[in-house]
């Protein structure tokens, strides 16, 4: 334990005694997490929008009275189709509609009214989602009668925020990235340093090395969570803790072994730090992109849908967006707590016995 606990703080005192180390884990977590959080939009925000108005009517103009701040931009009046299509193709504007002549005696008529939608699809969320905002504002110039009422209830997110999400998303993958590089590069270093056979004759057991080190820069990333929850997920997005603390934490921790575990193996076969950046990506963005960050499992194609069931990652979101979000006890916490402890342990387990072999 004596042996332990020394090489223990001797790489957390490495580490606090690096400043450009220091600012490179607290930006992540604070400012990166940030951005993601502020910057990102899924909604339309500010999207500019023109038209062609051949009706000389005022149904059209009434329409366009509801593309208001802040999703939209005052909409812009173009002569003709032609035009419109060349700001299109131009970037000048995301949508283009179009009132051709027949459409308000259309209306009047009772008759059914086309209105023509061009869109921008390279911006294809926004585009979309834009598309939903002028079918609903269309729907109301509708003399529908439906014998069914629709009431809309939103679950867990009341209202469709997408900021807090896109934060604890963002964190998640910061863990992710950070833990593998880490636990690399305190290995590496040592190869870089040439004090890779100094280590090797130190009278310390090598498995009580490897899980001292390791273990440190856990207990690094684990720091930087309180941090990054503490200031920027629940203090600037004030997201919303519906379930346990102390059960997010516990499911970081053993994620944090998951993810060192992979860690291990990039430094056993990587020569400098420069190759542990370069494989770390390579093996984690697949895993990130397989685990329902950005897309939602049951999108996928079946094949990835199967293989996603190997990334520590997507138990480690669904059981964390279950204690963010839905407030999930405990007890029903158990199948995410197992995705990830048993990946975890066999990756962590192979990583300490490939990296074991250089001992």
């Amino acid at each position: 334990m004596r042996a332990f606990l020394t090489v223990f703080n001797k790489e957390l005192l490495g580490f606090l005694r690096s400043v450009g180390l220091v600012a490179v884990i607290l930006y992540p977590f604070t400012a990166d997490i940030y951005i993601a959080g502020a910057g990102i939009q899924i909604k339309p925000r500010n999207v500019k929008v023109g038209y062609v108005d051949d009706t000389g009517g005022g149904i059209s103009r009434k329409i366009l009275s509801h593309l208001h701040k802040p999703e939209f931009d005052p909409p812009r009046r173009f002569p003709s189709r032609e035009a419109l299509s060349r700001a299109i193709f131009n970037k000048e504007i995301l949508v283009g509609i179009i009132f051709d002549q027949n459409f308000e005696k259309a209306y009047r008529r009772g008759e059914t009214a086309k209105l023509n939608i061009l869109l921008d699809a390279t911006a294809a969320s926004q585009a979309f989602t834009t598309l939903s905002y002028l079918q609903n504002i269309v729907l109301g110039f509708a003399n529908l009668r439906f014998p069914v009422e629709i009431k809309s209830h939103k679950l867990f997110n009341q209202n469709a925020d997408n900021h807090s999400f896109m934060a604890l998303t963002e964190m998640l993958s910061v863990i992710t990235l950070l833990i593998v590089i880490l636990t690399a590069a305190v290995f590496v270093k040592e190869k870089e340093d040439g004090t890779w056979d100094i280590m090797l004759l130190m009278p310390v057991d090598p498995k009580v090395t490897i899980l001292a080190k390791s273990l440190s820069q856990v207990m690094i990333v684990m720091g930087g969570v309180i941090l990054a929850l503490g200031f920027v997920v629940l203090g600037a997005f004030d997201t919303p803790l519906n379930g346990s603390f102390w059960a997010f934490i516990l499911l970081t921790f053993f994620y944090s072994f998951s993810s060192a575990g992979i860690g291990l193996f990039v430094a056993a076969v990587s020569k400098d730090v420069m190759q542990v950046a370069q494989l770390s990506i390579l093996i984690m963005m697949p895993l990130i992109f397989l685990s329902g960050a950005w897309t939602p499992i049951h999108a996928m194609h079946p094949i990835l849908q199967t293989l996603s069931l190997f990334s520590p990652l997507r138990y480690y979101i669904e059981g964390s967006e279950s204690i963010f979000y839905r407030g999930t006890a405990f007890a029903d916490l158990w199948p995410y707590f197992t995705g990830v402890l048993i990946l975890g342990v066999l990756l962590y387990w192979y990583g300490f016995r490939k990296i074991g072999r250089l001992f």
